[in-house]
């Protein structure tokens, strides 16, 4: 078991955001959270990445609960739907920035300008780049520390279809790496493809969990994309 998540909740007002969440999370799976706007999902995966602070509960990363930050910091890779990246800088500081915050080697920098295909870009300031290019620095970016566990909150949001295609190429081979992935979606297509495991929110509450195949074929399928 590589992730334990136990009644874990964060409330806005006394209806928005997570209200309990318990589940575990094995080594090298690929988890879509679905759900309906407001479902908790976004919460959740912020709490995941150390975004923001639950109200209650507890998170362990490979057996070390995730207030410790200093030691999990390398353990967690978090993408947020809108890339949170220094506009007005290139990308290749962008990416020494965090790797210096990070304690990188910064020599890491120059393997993922490679890896993702961002050397052309290298010195392009961020603000230049298309938001499918900005997605993928934010890619590269959490995995310069080469976190075991991936969080990607709605990682195709706003692409178009080439880009959307390109994502799922990264996701894919890093899932084939052994990278345990996390992500949320609203897309049917994307979470059949994609995810191993899928489970659902609603009105901030773990109302399902089990395979594609399981979930496909249940009611709760059905009202999610009926409503």
């Amino acid at each position: 078991m590589q992730l334990a998540v136990k009644n874990l909740a964060k409330l806005y007002d006394q209806k928005r955001g997570l209200a309990s969440a318990s589940f575990e999370v094995d080594k090298g799976e690929l988890i879509a959270i679905v759900g309906h706007n407001g479902a908790g999902k976004s919460t959740l995966l912020k709490m995941l990445g150390n975004w923001i602070v639950p109200d209650s509960g507890t998170v362990m990363i490979d057996g070390v609960d995730l207030k410790k930050r200093m030691e999990v910091v390398g353990k967690v890779g978090f993408i947020p739907e809108d890339p949170n990246l220094f506009d007005f800088f290139s990308v290749e500081y962008n990416l020494k920035l965090f790797a210096a915050l990070s304690c990188v080697p910064m020599s890491r920098v120059e393997d993922i300008l490679g890896d993702f295909n961002l050397l052309f870009f290298r010195r392009s300031k961020v603000q230049a780049l298309s938001k499918g290019l900005k997605q993928r620095v934010s890619i590269a970016r959490a995995l310069l520390a080469d976190p075991a566990l991936l969080i990607l909150d709605e990682p195709t949001s706003g692409l178009d279809f080439e880009m959307t295609r390109e994502i799922y190429r990264l996701l894919n081979a890093m899932h084939a790496a052994g990278k345990t992935i996390i992500f949320t979606s609203h897309r049917p297509e994307e979470i059949k493809n994609l995810a191993t495991r899928i489970m659902v929110l609603h009105q901030g509450r773990l109302v399902f969990d089990g395979s594609p195949q399981e979930y496909f074929q249940s009611e709760i399928h059905e009202e999610l994309y009926a409503s």
